[in-house]
């Protein structure tokens, strides 16, 4: 596979997937730890870290600003793995699509939950936004906020990608740049919704792939766009990323999340 000197758009579609799929469950997993974590400070709270959720038990009046941590979080994670993603010409494939898909996932996680907190107060950055006080005009400027930079990362992420995944044959206008990230990027996403499922469950369904797909598609959209925004790939031509390397990975992650987080670790 390795020998592979260029890209097919059906193994890129499968090898994205794969990368977007474990970049999802890496990303969601640093969300819940850095949930679970502070948590485990506050005097009197008992906190379980689960591969789908944490649970904890206990009051405290600081708990509700805890909440905002894990967007914070993937928010931290997507953009030092952009910056990641930007300097990386020198590294191989793989980990050019590696790098890729957990700033996607990192930067479009974080805004969503500024954007979701707004509308919903019950959602985990809902509670930390009440918390702080913030008023209905706060709460639709943060609404803002997170759409406009959603659309803003597409963009970015669209040239980025277009300069280190693609070729100079693929990109040579704007229609071939849309169409390349529709396979790179779009097709994957929704693969990636299925492929979560034994990642996730026991859990409501919607909550297992149906909002993650909509959250990644609404991403993926704005990186498809970006690409008639982008200018032509440098590279005529590039090797093709490794299958072993992220199905190994998953493979590593379905373990552990399903035998060793399934059942819980209490942190308190």
């Amino acid at each position: 596979m390795a020998a592979r000197q260029s890209m097919g758009r059906g193994w890129l579609v499968l090898v994205s997937a794969l990368f977007c799929t474990l970049a999802f469950n890496l990303t969601f997993f640093i969300q819940e730890f850095m949930l679970t974590l502070p948590k485990a400070f506050v005097p009197g709270v008992h906190v379980w870290l689960y591969h789908n959720n944490h649970h904890y038990e206990g009051t405290h009046p600081i708990l509700p600003l805890l909440q905002g941590t894990g967007g914070l979080a993937d928010l931290a994670s997507g953009l030092i793995f952009a910056l990641l993603f930007a300097g990386a010409g020198a590294r191989s494939m793989t980990i050019r699509l590696f790098l890729f898909w957990m700033a996607f996932q990192g930067l479009y996680a974080g805004f969503s939950q500024l954007v979701i907190g707004a509308l919903i107060p019950q959602n985990d950055m809902g509670m930390a936004y009440g918390y702080l006080g913030l008023s209905a005009a706060a709460r639709m400027s943060m609404l803002a906020l997170g759409l406009i930079a959603s659309v803003l990362a597409g963009f970015w992420l669209a040239r980025k990608a277009i300069a280190l995944l693609a070729t100079t044959g693929e990109t040579l206008n704007a229609g071939p740049r849309m169409g390349f990230l529709f396979f790179a990027v779009l097709l994957p996403v929704l693969v990636t919704g299925v492929l979560l499922i034994p990642f996730r469950i026991p859990r409501n369904m919607i909550e297992v792939t149906i909002f993650p797909t909509i959250v990644m598609l609404f991403g993926a959209i704005w990186v498809v766009i970006g690409g008639a925004l982008s200018s032509t790939a440098p590279r005529p031509a590039h090797p093709a990323p490794s299958l072993a390397v992220p199905l190994a990975a998953l493979i590593v992650v379905l373990l552990v999340f399903q035998l060793v987080l399934r059942p819980g670790i209490q942190f308190s």
